[in-house]
């Protein structure tokens, strides 16, 4: 009788593929994913009393953020930064959104701590197009 046991090989387990694997999931998640970028605009709206104004159907607002730059909110409703702060650019932009009807508000949302300079820029462009109803968003002070 034969009772030599035969050698065993060794088993090994290869975790190289495992890893080829688990990469090329990492790089087709990595590759297929979108990224939703919101966007978000922090305005200090100054305080000001008095009552809130009947919102209109359709209106134009300019936001200014606290570095004067300008964003136009679209018929989205999400604004948008201005291709450059020229004044041409602002008049070219506001004369597409307002169309033939200079009636429609236009609502000027400015930071606290916007230059002077960029609020005037506006409220001047918004005259030579020859908006007739041109508001001012504010806050009400808590304290009141």
């Amino acid at each position: 009788m034969d009772f030599h046991r035969k050698k065993r090989e060794k088993l090994e387990i290869s975790i190289t593929p495992m890893i080829d694997v688990v990469f090329l999931l990492l790089i087709f998640f990595m590759v297929t994913t979108t990224f939703n970028r919101e966007t978000v605009l922090n305005i200090d709206l100054p305080e000001a009393e008095g009552s809130e104004p009947e919102r209109k159907l359709r209106q134009i607002e300019l936001s200014i953020d606290s570095d004067g730059v300008y964003y136009l909110t679209g018929e989205d409703g999400l604004p948008r930064q201005l291709v450059n702060q020229e004044k041409e650019t602002l008049k070219q932009e506001l004369l597409k959104l307002a169309g033939s009807s200079r009636s429609i508000p236009f609502v000027i949302n400015a930071d606290g701590k916007t230059p002077h300079k960029s609020v005037v820029m506006a409220l001047d462009i918004a005259g030579q197009i020859g908006f007739k109803h041109i508001t001012f968003a504010a806050i009400k002070p808590n304290g009141g």
